[in-house]
């Protein structure tokens, strides 16, 4: 992947002090370090975003990308108990549901470019069960991309077959898988994990399996929830972590801070304020000078903010993901979905210009400043990460 150009970093006028020392680090080509990051969260929201923003348009100019996709969440039963979930329901529980195959179809519409599948870990079900839903989505629409089951998935099925990863990994993509998605990192710290979510696997194995894809040719995305218990330092730590592995096996599309949605966990009463969803938004842009996209996902921050992160360094906007149960389980404000006219609104209502992508970030269409669609489908990619679309 090339790096950016420093056009608009080279010119960039910056008052603070903590900020002003980053884009030097930035320009010379040098990569922040915990402390460094650490020490710019105390820094102005604005001239942070004002670096983040000139980051993300040497990468990309004002592009900014988005899917017509759709979430499928085919079960929330789950044999786990996670304190932060208030989405996943023990067996027996009178709000647990299962799909049936009708039900998961129903998610396969005509206009979408990618499905989004991730789901609990059911106590009945087995791995084919899983490479189920991909081989139906598939037969359903071939030329659909399947983004599905998170790295901890991956692992309980790894363990229900008692399979390595690369098996199980090469069996995903035999049914039709053609991407990971980042859900299930959390944060890589020891201590979050044992007092929130000590029973799902941690970061070393998390980051394990996504290696394990990277070299298998399959990309993937990369995910930070925070707002919860974890430490600015835990934060940026984390970034570094998945910045290092990018490094030795890359494949990673898009790096997406998750704002933990607090719903009735009892675990801090009040989501992240703005500031401090735009903050660490324009610290991963920042930080991530080896992966192509950050995402300003708007399912958990909101449309309004999601919007403003644009001009912080986010060049996606995810997808208009139709039916969403996750975050919106945790009373997530948003909407349920976005459809792809208000995607295209809110990109260019944050001055850039809207680009329709596939899963693995080819380039579906570009709208002109009116809205209009320029041009159809092309093989061109949106800064794809290496190893984007191998088979």
């Amino acid at each position: 992947m090339p790096g950016p150009n420093h056009a608009h970093l080279a010119v960039l006028k910056l008052s603070d002090p903590a900020v002003a020392a980053a884009r030097r680090t930035l320009l010379e080509g040098g990569r922040l370090t915990q402390e460094e990051g650490v020490r710019l969260f105390d820094s102005p929201v604005l001239e942070l975003g004002r670096l983040a923003d000139a980051c993300a348009r040497d990468r990309h100019g004002d592009r900014v990308y988005f899917t017509v996709n759709r979430q499928l969440n085919p079960t929330n039963v789950c044999v786990l108990s996670c304190r932060f979930c208030d989405y996943a329901k023990k067996p027996g529980a009178p709000d647990a549901y299962t799909m049936t195959k009708e039900q998961i179809l129903a998610h396969v519409d005509p206009e979408i470019h990618e499905i989004h599948i991730v789901g609990g870990l059911h106590d009945k079900w087995r791995f084919d069960d899983y490479l189920d839903v991909i081989r139906w989505v598939k037969e359903r629409k071939p030329g659909l991309q399947v983004k599905a089951y998170t790295a901890v998935e991956v692992d309980f099925f790894c363990r229900l077959t008692k399979k390595p990863a690369e098996w199980v990994l090469e069996e995903l993509r035999k049914a039709g898988l053609d991407a990971l998605p980042g859900g299930g990192a959390e944060v890589f710290s020891e201590r979050v994990r044992r007092e929130l979510f000590h029973q799902k696997i941690g970061g070393h194995r998390w980051l394990e399996i996504h290696e394990i894809a990277h070299r298998m040719g399959i990309p993937s995305n990369a995910t930070l929830l925070y707002g919860h218990i974890e430490t600015r330092a835990e934060r940026v730590q984390h970034m570094i972590l998945l910045r290092e592995l990018e490094d030795r096996a890359p494949g990673f599309l898009a790096f997406i801070p998750l704002a933990f949605q607090p719903g009735a966990t009892g675990i801090v009463r009040r989501q992240a304020s703005a500031i401090e969803d735009l903050k660490t938004i324009a610290l991963s842009r920042l930080v991530f000078d080896n992966v192509p996209h950050v995402k300003s996902y708007w399912v958990m921050l909101g449309q309004d903010t999601a919007s403003v992160a644009l001009n912080f360094g986010a060049s996606d906007l995810d997808g208009t993901i139709g039916q969403e149960k996750i975050a919106h389980a945790a009373l997530a404000r948003s909407p349920v979905g976005m459809a792809e006219e208000a995607m295209v609104q809110a990109i260019r209502e944050a001055g850039k210009i809207p680009v329709q992508r596939d899963a693995l970030y080819h380039v579906v269409r570009t709208y002109d400043a009116g809205g209009a669609a320029d041009g159809g489908a092309t093989a061109a990619t949106a800064g794809a990460a290496p190893g984007a679309g191998a088979r």
